[in-house]
């Protein structure tokens, strides 16, 4: 088993930090540059926020900063590493979309894909579980 660290890092319970300011808090205790060097994704129906890292850093480094950080104190924000997976849920594709297809674009390298080894299609919800053959093609 790979002692591979995720990319990405969860901040729970966001609600009381606007998506910009939590963007800026980032930059500041990351010294990294949002788009460019991470992007955030926000899920505010459950006051989340997941910010993944393009450029190469020590996450594990990073969340210990972010649990010390005053503000995110302040704000009562938690910081965590998100587990890593094998396996996605593909949202909103199109009607007709076929397995073959699903499989051809997650495997595409420019589309961050890698080996897929199972695709589950679920019409009716206009979505699949895309599962990889190992962790480095769900990014």
């Amino acid at each position: 088993e790979s002692t591979e660290t995720s990319p990405s890092v969860v901040f729970e319970n966001i609600q009381g930090c606007s998506p910009k300011c939590l963007c800026m808090l980032l930059e500041n205790i990351s010294g990294l540059a949002i788009d460019d060097d991470f992007t955030v994704e926000v899920i505010p129906e459950i006051n989340v926020a997941v910010a993944t890292f393009i450029k190469s850093i020590d996450t594990e480094e990073f969340v210990k900063k972010c649990s010390q950080n005053e503000r995110v104190k302040k704000f009562k924000v938690t910081a965590r590493l998100l587990e890593l997976t094998q396996s996605i849920k593909a949202e909103n594709l199109p009607a007709s979309v076929s397995t073959d297809y699903v499989t051809v674009y997650f495997e595409n390298a420019r589309n961050g894909g890698g080996p897929v080894s199972d695709i589950q299609l679920f019409p009716e919800e206009n979505s699949a579980i895309v599962t990889f053959c190992d962790r480095k093609g769900n990014a």
